[in-house]
């Protein structure tokens, strides 16, 4: 599927730091035809899924200024997430949920890990943001700083934060009062000042300084 970016959009992207297909055609030039880009959002809110994705592009994919997430508005993440959709070989989409993150150190590991499974077709090497190796037998290559280096981890990356935030948004309106719509789970002041009045809900990590102080009360 081809889509055309009108001019207004690629000014839209103009200052990005743009990610390239180094990683991957490296990748393919030692003879690996699956690679898939593996990220995660979530990792430190203090309610919410960590939600990571894996996607594997097509040869020659461009998505002018398609980079890390946190580089991008929010707009423009809900602008690539369908365009990676239609033009990606192949996306899985992995989450741990906030009892796994109390119970477990390496709940963003598992949603990795979930993501791959979940992938249609089978990746045979994995660019991964960040320094730690994942516990599968599939080559794998981490990258720190991978999201902004790598095309396939920026789209990864830009597929698990778009699901995790519409995750927060049906969260916000099962439990009105903490702003999920607005701070996504994160730590902000007006978010800790709602956890201290209401109390935490369900979707709290009770592990997490800033919540399980509440709990234990």
């Amino acid at each position: 599927m081809t889509v055309l970016f009108e001019m207004n959009t690629l000014e839209l992207f103009a200052d990005s730091e743009v990610s390239t297909l180094h990683f991957e055609e490296q990748a393919r030039r030692n003879g690996f035809h699956a690679v898939a880009g593996i990220d995660e959002a979530g990792r430190g809110p203090l309610a919410g899924p960590v939600v990571a994705a894996a996607v594997i592009l097509p040869q020659g994919f461009e998505l002018p200024g398609l980079t890390d997430s946190k580089q991008l508005t929010e707009k423009q993440r809900d602008r690539f997430y369908p365009l990676i959709g239609a033009q990606a070989r192949a996306v899985g989409i992995g989450v741990a949920t906030t009892v796994e993150i109390d119970r477990i150190n390496k709940a963003t590991l598992l949603a990795m890990q979930r993501a791959i499974e979940r992938l249609p077709e089978t990746p045979d090497h994995l660019l991964i943001d960040g320094i730690t190796p994942l516990p599968v037998k599939i080559s794998q290559q981490t990258l720190k700083k991978g999201d902004s280096r790598s095309l396939s981890i920026a789209a990864a990356s830009v597929v698990a934060k778009v699901v995790r935030d519409r995750i927060m948004l049906s969260l916000d309106r099962q439990h009105p009062g903490y702003g999920f719509a607005r701070h996504k789970g994160y730590g902000t002041v007006q978010h800790r000042q709602a956890i201290a009045e209401l109390g935490p809900c369900r979707h709290h990590r009770a592990s997490f300084a800033g919540v399980k102080e509440y709990l234990e009360r």
